[in-house]
């Protein structure tokens, strides 16, 4: 079986190590998003391929979700004591590493694509992890915050900000002039199963479709696309993406979301028990739906989950 997988960060990175549990078989390839890279301290940081990528490959901080295990912060207390920042993204120096050596790459010429596939070679994730897109995408959010009204980077408005003033608007910059990484199109064609894990649905895998293209195979591709909510009783399962979500004009709640993707992407919809009740709603939009446990709290029940996702393929295809 070819999975493919649209993911961002925690969520999706968590959700794909009860994957590859469920189909220990599978060929799965995941697109991750580039829109909430940065560069800081001179260095090009993808925070959400490097979740992936340390997640799968063993390396995460379990109980953040993010950054290495074990890390120091050695580099970070120099550069502030020299009066460089900025000081709200903490960078490690074991993670310092790895953004080195994809600077350097890029600075010789490779794309993002393989510097990726070189990155992924020492951590062995048991997936194919392609970037979105090989050009540069940054996810901006539109705020208005000490008087004036201002576009700041994601990671400004998530991590500085911590979502704290509304967002606007939300604008995936130069999306619209990006292609697709080399294989993510041609991933999508031979999938035999696309999935959206329970990543925000806004600046994770929302990002990732806005790149041209990709939206577009994945409605033609003519294989089940089914998805889990990241929304259970109305709350977001991890971060802010009601925040954001409110900013794209949608309510946080499990049906709001599937109704956003639309019939026209999405054939099956996972939500949560709680959420049962909304099981009808998203059917009559023409979306299947089942409601089982979503709470990813161990691998048993993220694998359980993930088992339902390619179950409610199944039944999609039938």
């Amino acid at each position: 079986m070819r999975i493919v997988v649209l993911a961002g960060g925690i969520g999706g990175a968590r959700f794909l190590r009860g994957l590859k549990a469920a189909a220990p078989e599978a060929d799965i390839t995941v697109i991750g998003n580039t829109g909430d890279d940065i560069h800081l301290f001179g260095l090009k940081v993808c925070p959400d391929l490097d979740t992936v990528m340390y997640t799968l490959g063993g390396g995460i901080h379990e109980e953040q979700g993010w950054g290495r295990a074990d890390e120091t912060f050695t580099v970070k207390e120099e550069l502030a004591a020299y009066g460089v920042g900025p000081e709200w993204f903490g960078l490690g120096d074991r993670d310092f590493a790895t953004h080195i050596v994809r600077t350097q790459m890029i600075g010789a010429g490779y794309p993002l694509s393989a510097v990726t596939e070189a990155l992924c070679a020492r951590w062995q994730p048991g997936v194919r992890l392609l970037p979105m897109s090989d050009d540069r995408v940054e996810t901006h959010v539109l705020v208005e915050a000490d008087g004036e009204r201002k576009a700041v980077h994601f990671q400004e408005y998530w991590v500085r900000l911590r979502a704290s003033v509304p967002a606007q608007a939300v604008v995936p910059v130069g999306a619209e002039a990006a292609k697709p990484a080399p294989g993510v199109l041609e991933a999508i064609a031979a999938a035999d199963v696309i999935v959206f894990p329970p990543s925000n649905p806004v600046v994770s895998i929302g990002t990732i479709l806005a790149v041209p293209g990709i939206r577009e195979a994945i409605a033609e591709a003519g294989v089940p696309v089914v998805g889990l909510s990241p929304i259970i009783g109305d709350a977001p399962v991890r971060g802010m993406a009601d925040k954001v979500l409110a900013a794209v004009g949608v309510e946080s709640s499990a049906a709001a979301v599937a109704t956003h993707y639309g019939s026209g992407l999405l054939d099956g919809w996972l939500v949560d028990t709680v959420d049962a009740d909304a099981v009808a709603g998203v059917e009559a939009a023409g979306i299947r739906c089942r409601a089982v446990p979503l709470l990813m709290s161990d691998l048993d029940t993220t694998t359980r989950m993930a088992r339902e996702a390619l179950d409610l393929a199944e039944e999609v295809r039938a």
